[in-house]
């Protein structure tokens, strides 16, 4: 089952459950106001399937916008979580390749702050890279959906866009090079009723359009990533305190080469077989 937020040229931001991938039932119509109070539900499965049974007002797929599926939830990024990530980093950067090195092996995850949730994008809208970079990437990320008690509630996907160039200079630049305008973006939906099994069997694909031409493909498969979604989110909640929630994107199995750069108009397609497409524009900020 799929859930959404999005809106209608009469309406603010509505929580949404789709159907047959065509259409989207408006859940505001039974008392669901906000996204994070569906998360918290204990049976969340099972409040889904009822309301999917509801004579709710169901819009087309093609007659509404997405919006980016968080509210108040603060996303966070795990790095180096593919040995490709690890890899590309080490490569980047011979003044920070040991630390690359060392935390793909240790027992703590590489986690950082990645965006608040008024800043993340949602699909259709644009993407930024830096003025000041001079290599820019997206990376294609699957986004672990959690509540505030730190359970896994679902997934969507995520573009954690990097420049390279600044953190390969210097990794205590780390946070310039991943947080900026427009560095985050999410959607359009959050799968839900599917455990880490199931998630690990599905294929992350992008493909980076310029001028009409694809520049750049690449595919990676979630099962790839080296850690389980319980070890990054029990990381990720230690000594933190998450009252609406969090998004945790679990790092990049699909590195581009080294000579390619992002540039504006670009436009940047990432599937996640199990979830869906998410679409960007690429501007400079």
């Amino acid at each position: 089952m799929k859930l959404c937020r999005f809106r209608t040229s009469n309406h603010e931001p509505r929580v949404g459950l789709v159907v047959e991938d065509s259409f989207v039932l408006d859940l505001s119509s039974a008392g669901i106001l906000s996204l994070e109070s569906l998360l918290e539900a204990e049976d969340l499965r099972t409040q889904l399937e009822n309301l999917s049974t509801k004579p709710l007002p169901r819009f087309s797929i093609g007659d509404i916008r997405f919006c980016a599926p968080v509210e108040r939830q603060e996303v966070w990024a795990a790095g180096v979580t593919y040995l490709r990530s690890k890899k590309a980093r080490m490569e980047e950067s011979n003044f920070s390749a040991t630390a690359y090195d060392r935390v793909y092996e240790a027992e703590r995850p590489e986690i950082f702050f990645k965006s608040l949730p008024q800043k993340v994008v949602a699909t259709g809208d644009a993407i930024g890279i830096r003025k000041d970079a001079r290599w820019n990437v997206p990376e294609p990320e699957l986004a672990l959906v959690l509540n505030s008690r730190g359970s896994l509630v679902g997934y969507t996907i995520g573009n954690d866009m990097s420049s390279r160039d600044i953190e390969g200079e210097n990794l205590l630049y780390l946070p310039q090079a991943k947080t900026y305008s427009r560095s985050c973006a999410l959607g359009p939906f959050i799968t839900v009723g599917v455990g880490e099994s199931e998630a690990r069997s599905w294929e992350i694909r992008i493909q980076v359009q310029r001028s009409g031409e694809i520049v750049f493909s690449g595919d990676t498969s979630v099962s790839k990533i080296k850690r389980s979604f319980k070890e990054l989110i029990d990381f990720l909640f230690r000594s933190q305190e998450f009252p609406h929630g969090a998004v945790l994107l679990t790092g990049t199995g699909v590195v581009p080469p080294d000579h390619f750069s992002l540039e504006e108009k670009d436009a940047v397609r990432i599937t996640i077989s199990g979830i869906g497409t998410l679409e960007n524009p690429v501007i400079r900020v």
